[in-house]
């Protein structure tokens, strides 16, 4: 079958066959001011996908023009997220360390006239700017002489003035239907430490100036950005064709990952952690990459997920469910099986000899590959609270007096009674189980309705239970605020047991858990273990898709 490509794919080669010699390079340019989300991923997928694909390099820069947000922590996770996540970038580079360039850079503008110092305030520059339906007005400051905005400049640089005094404008044209090329500024005056420059500069540049710079500094061929750039895209045209630099690399915009209940603005996702609203920029209810992560999520599934919603020209909202099959898929394969207990409640066998213990044999993954391991059985043993009712509706196939399940790998049991507390609590219920229908053996084909997990008392050890959920509940529109759509049941936490087996897991390691879900063990791990459900059983993208 023929591979499908898409447009960006179609354009490289386009390229490519226009020009033999042509070596591809990218880069992923995120600011370091917060931590990589589940849309930079996809971001990181394609930048670093293309490179990969046409035998070229994609670098990784930090597009760190604004220190006002700007810290080496950031950095560190940024480049943390995406080895994780399995691409290695050919350079680490940094926007600041191009910054004489871009000064350089910035006084060939002025020679040229095309460049000018403002003396406007950032509010009269606004109201001068226009409308989409009527020009702007032109700067009084607009027709200063070469040589007085060249002086004006290095006197801005030399901190002659104070912060917004002055700022250096594009001389483009203030009649463009385009309001970005109306005259856009290139450079402000701001006072603040830079975290790689210290204090060298009092000057920096505005995006749209920096970014189009930092491309040709690197040679980049293909600079792939997401659609609210599109209408940048022309300014990004003019100061590659009006600066010193040889390079000429194009920008290309695809359609940026929007998915259901899911927050994808840094900035908000910086108010949650600022806020104490969830434990950090790692919380696994965070989307992201390093929330994804430390809940159980692998970069195998992300870059899956990646690859399935493709490359658009337009926007649109994927479901969620979408991530969680991905991710389901991959762990099917990888993890094993075990049994947890959530919210017990203790069964005893009461025709089962007491002080007898067995080992029995269970699968110990999805498949044969997997092999099987011993689990012990005795007399008491727990299970969870919702596999018994005491009045239970009509296709309840779990226990309750008089009815029958299978212990799964084990026996047949019959339910004969049940004990409560004060409150009227259900604290045991009680059995009896058949012998002769142990799993594996001759008895084994009888056959009851449901199949029931469970622990050990014996050789239990108690757990934590970290059950998570969507930040933002279901609710969709653009008339709510995120403040507004806040789950409040995005954690619930849960003890229970686990077989004595899971005792020796390592922080990271990941389970499924029968019947219950996948599973991770947390960082938070200490006087018991702490494990973090990443995803249920229950698959709702796949129902939809059949």
């Amino acid at each position: 079958m023929e591979e499908r490509k898409n447009f960006i794919q179609e354009i490289v080669e386009n390229d490519l066959a226009q020009n033999e010699k042509l070596s591809i390079v990218t880069r992923f340019p995120p600011e370091p001011n917060g931590y990589l989300h589940i849309g930079h991923a996809k971001a990181i997928c394609v930048d670093f996908g293309i490179a990969q694909k046409y035998g070229g390099v994609c670098n990784l820069r930090m597009d760190d023009t604004n220190p006002a947000k700007e810290d080496t922590f950031y950095v560190d996770a940024i480049k943390r997220d995406v080895e994780w996540l399995g691409f290695q970038p050919a350079a680490l580079c940094f926007a600041a360390d191009y910054f004489e360039t871009m000064f350089e850079q910035a006084i060939v503008l002025i020679k040229k006239g095309l460049a000018f110092v403002c003396d406007m305030n950032a509010e009269e520059i606004k109201e001068t700017r226009g409308t989409l339906m009527e020009p702007g007005q032109e700067s009084p400051y607009r027709n200063r002489s070469v040589e007085e905005n060249l002086d004006l400049f290095r006197r801005m640089r030399a901190g002659e003035f104070p912060d917004g005094a002055k700022v250096l404008r594009a001389k483009i044209n203030m009649a463009s239907p385009n309001i970005n090329l109306r005259d856009p500024i290139l450079y402000r005056i701001l006072r603040m430490e830079h975290y790689r420059t210290g204090n060298d500069w009092c000057i920096y540049p505005m995006y749209d100036y920096a970014h189009p710079i930092e491309d040709m500094m690197e040679n980049v061929t293909h600079s792939i950005c997401t659609l609210e750039f599109e209408d940048h895209r022309p300014l990004y045209d003019w100061v590659t064709a009006n600066v010193d630099l040889p390079a000429k690399p194009r920008q290309i915009e695809f359609a940026r990952l929007n998915m259901t209940r899911t927050i994808m603005s840094k900035r908000y996702l910086k108010k949650l952690v600022d806020e104490n609203s969830v434990s950090g920029w790692d919380d696994p209810r965070m989307p992201t990459i390093a929330g994804l992560r430390r809940r159980g999520f692998t970069p195998e599934a992300i870059r899956d997920f990646c690859d399935r919603i493709g490359v658009a020209k337009s926007n649109s909202v994927v479901e969620a469910a979408l991530l969680e099959h991905c991710v389901r898929e991959d762990l099917a394969q990888k993890t094993e099986r075990r049994m947890a207990v959530m919210d017990p409640i203790k069964l005893v066998i009461d025709n089962y000899p007491a002080g007898q213990s067995e080992v029995l044999q269970t699968e110990n993954g999805s498949d044969e590959a997997h092999g099987t391991r011993g689990i012990t059985f005795s007399r008491e043993l727990f299970i969870q609270r919702e596999d018994f009712m005491i009045d239970p509706p009509k296709k309840f196939f779990r226990l309750f007096v008089g009815g029958e399940v299978r212990l799964k790998s084990a026996y047949i049991v019959r339910c004969t009674g049940y004990e409560t507390d004060e409150n009227g609590v259900v604290t045991t219920v009680h059995c009896d189980y058949d012998p002769e229908t142990k799993s594996g053996g001759a008895g084994a084909e009888r056959k009851v309705k449901g199949t029931l997990h469970w622990v050990d008392a014996q050789n239990a050890s108690p757990a934590e239970f970290r059950l998570y959920d969507y930040l933002l509940d279901e609710r969709e529109g653009e008339g709510l605020d995120f403040s507004e759509r806040v789950n409040p049941d995005s954690l619930i936490v849960k003890t229970g047991y686990i077989e004595r087996a899971l005792d020796t897991a390592a922080v990271g390691d990941s389970f499924q858990f029968i019947r219950v879900g996948y599973f991770r063990k947390d960082e938070d791990s200490a006087e018991i273990p702490v494990f973090n459900r990443i995803v249920g059983l229950r698959d709702s993208w796949a129902k939809q898709k059949q």
